[in-house]
């Protein structure tokens, strides 16, 4: 018994791609929803929650097919890991949003072994990407508070 539970630690992740491509999907959605004009480089929506939570939505890449985001959490309390960041590519002709980079960690990997120096997990990168999905939802709820500037 303990030569299969070996072998199961030992296994390499494996993505299960159509769930992520869903995920990716619902971000495009929502991401377009609060960004109503992603192709505008320089632009920064911000929106506050409340009087310490503050959100920021910037468009820092355009081309053609794609736009890059930078998306924060600012907040007066909490440590600084408590501050998320992520970087999100949308790919406009197959409309998915993908993490790219997230809490300056960039080139997440799709898959890391288990465990490695930097302790990520094995399916990071799906992580960060349904995180990122929950926190859209979040600001989706809260967006009647967002506001337009251009840097």
């Amino acid at each position: 018994m303990t030569g299969k539970i070996e072998q199961d630690v030992r296994r390499k992740y494996v993505p299960h791609l159509p769930s992520i491509q869903r995920v990716c999907a619902l971000n495009y959605v929502r991401l377009i929803r609060l960004l109503p004009d992603c192709d505008t480089e320089d632009l920064e929506y911000q929106f506050q929650v409340n009087k310490v939570l503050n959100y920021s939505i910037k468009i820092v890449e355009c081309s053609r097919y794609t736009s890059t985001v930078v998306m924060s959490q600012d907040s007066v309390i909490g440590p600084d890991f408590m501050h998320p960041v992520v970087r999100v590519r949308l790919y406009h002709d197959a409309q998915l949003a993908e993490v790219i980079e997230a809490q300056h960690i960039g080139a997440l990997q799709p898959s890391y072994e288990y465990p490695n120096i930097k302790m990520h997990q094995k399916n990071e990168k799906e992580m960060v990407n349904l995180f990122l999905s929950e926190w859209l939802l979040f600001c989706s709820k809260h967006k009647d508070q967002l506001q337009a500037t251009s840097a």
